[in-house]
């Protein structure tokens, strides 16, 4: 292994390999593409919480390998190894049993929404995330796990309370939250209202056009990443929300000045379509008829975005959902969901309680009392399926 490794990180070794904040706020452009970097590569200063106050630095220098990595959903980009690096993975000469891996991985850039800084003597000095560790995953090109990117697509192996769990600053009462949400499963509220309710992590693409970006409708794209950034990455920034008596003041905003090129950058992401031969085209062209028409879907997933979002909010009652999200949340209601690729991320509904479209359609059928046949349900099922 360390004739592969070594080679391909002398380079960075001397360097020091300078992970974090990765565009400087200041220099930020209003582009898509400086808010690809600020979505893979930015961390916002969060590493002062991550090394500092959860000690990961340390979690992963010593207890964490490849092999349980990929267990809890971490990804590693292909395309930042090097390509002799990239043949021995594949020819099986790399220990992905050993920390040591990891840690020349972090050296190398290569963990998808992780950012290290590593000295010349391979110890991990700090440690931050990015919004790629939710909101990215790979398509296991190489193996599981192990791929190219794939920004805006929910990493649904991701297993954020189990990371979290492994700090030795958490205490024994949160560790049993945290190992309770399981993968896919993030509770961005817990840490403010100290309540146990994990939604899933929802996709970042296809958002363009929708004005409102979250489960209950709280804010925009923009609001939701300012959010995200400041009360749960735990980036350096300042962030008000009256409605959630919530008030994040810092003396450094790194957030903020970015947040325009962020927005930019994942409202560029479209919808992946269906791949071929994944549905059956004459069913679906039947379901966009029942769509339309008996399933009472298009009163509310309407026009190009297949939502109503940008003029409504929805009551739990209006559609049969558990209140007790929209409760915790500035609005409380819900949004109606934009519909994109259904079929790249089951299980459905913000608390994954749908585990398959057809459950989706059964709920409602059953709720808004639709009287849908199984040839209508299945039909709809197999457009749901298209979209």
């Amino acid at each position: 292994m360390q004739r592969f490794l070594c080679a391909a990180i002398a380079a960075l070794a001397l360097a020091g390999c300078g992970g974090g904040s990765s565009v400087p706020a200041s220099n930020a452009a209003i582009t898509a593409a400086s808010g690809q970097q600020v979505f893979r590569y930015d961390t916002f200063g969060d590493e002062a919480f991550w090394t500092n106050t959860l000690h990961m630095n340390q979690v992963v220098q010593t207890a964490v390998d490849p092999t349980t990595a990929l267990s809890v959903g971490l990804k590693v980009d292909a395309d930042a190894l090097p390509p002799d690096v990239l043949a021995a993975l594949q020819a099986g000469q790399i220990d992905l049993k050993s920390p040591a891996t990891t840690v020349t991985l972090l050296k190398l850039n290569a963990v998808v929404g992780i950012q290290a800084t590593v000295d010349a003597k391979n110890n991990i000095t700090s440690f931050g995330v990015s919004c790629a560790l939710c909101h990215s995953t790979v398509d296991n090109r190489i193996a599981k796990g192990i791929g190219s990117r794939l920004d805006g697509w929910p990493n649904r192996d991701l297993n954020p309370g189990a990371i979290i769990a492994l700090s030795p600053a958490v205490t024994a009462a949160q560790k049993a939250v945290y190992s309770s949400w399981g993968p896919g499963r993030y509770d961005p509220r817990f840490n403010e209202d100290g309540k146990n309710g994990p939604v899933l992590i929802p996709p970042a693409y296809g958002l363009a056009g929708v004005n409102l970006a979250t489960y209950t409708g709280d804010g925009d794209v923009g609001y939701w990443n300012r959010y995200v950034a400041i009360t749960q990455m735990h980036g350096m920034g300042n962030f008000s929300d009256p409605r959630l008596g919530i008030v994040v003041t810092a003396a450094t905003d790194l957030v903020n000045p970015v947040v325009p090129a962020l927005v930019s950058y994942e409202l560029s992401l479209p919808k992946p379509p269906a791949p071929g031969g994944s549905y059956d085209a004459a069913a679906a062209a039947r379901g966009q008829a029942v769509f339309n028409g008996a399933g009472r879907c298009l009163s509310c997933h309407s026009g190009t975005t297949f939502t109503d979002a940008n003029v409504t909010l929805h009551q739990p009652s209006d559609t049969g959902m558990d209140p007790g999200w929209a409760l915790r949340s500035a609005t409380k209601e819900y949004r109606t969901t934009p519909l994109r690729a259904l079929w790249q991320h089951p299980p459905y509904f913000h608390d994954g309680s749908a585990p398959t479209l057809a459950a989706v359609v059964d709920h409602y059928d059953t709720y808004l009392n639709l009287g849908l046949s199984a040839q209508q349900k299945g039909d709809l099922v197999q457009y749901l399926t298209s979209l």
